[in-house]
């Protein structure tokens, strides 16, 4: 996978279908919950306003485009997410690795530079 190509296609093609599915592929999405006797359990699916049936709408479209885009491999490693955040940060760790390791990548690279 050629992975910033990838990322570039993806986020241009799920903003070019609605900017709101984007927004859940970058913000983290929670099922509605409530406190009932110091006891948080979910929201019954009945009870979700209109606006909470569009955030979970937005995160399914975005899962299902991102599944659809990837390779069996991929596809593998991202299948036990439920929430398409989750998905994303998955594979941005797998390709790009976390912000400590690009920032000891580029350090390394610098040196590297300065040494030739």
């Amino acid at each position: 996978m050629n992975y910033p190509f990838w990322k570039f296609r993806i986020k241009i093609f799920v903003e070019s279908i609605n900017k709101g599915i984007w927004h859940a592929v970058v913000n983290s999405y929670a099922i509605p919950t409530q406190v009932v006797d110091d006891k948080t359990t979910n929201v019954s699916f009945e009870s979700w306003p209109v606006k909470e049936i569009r955030r979970a709408k937005y995160d399914s479209k975005a899962m299902n485009i991102i599944h659809s885009s990837l390779n069996f491999d991929e596809f593998s490693r991202v299948l036990a997410c439920t929430i398409v955040k989750k998905m994303w940060d998955l594979i941005q760790v797998t390709h790009d690795g976390t912000l400590e390791f690009r920032s000891a990548r580029k350090n390394s690279l610098i040196q590297e530079y300065d040494t030739f």
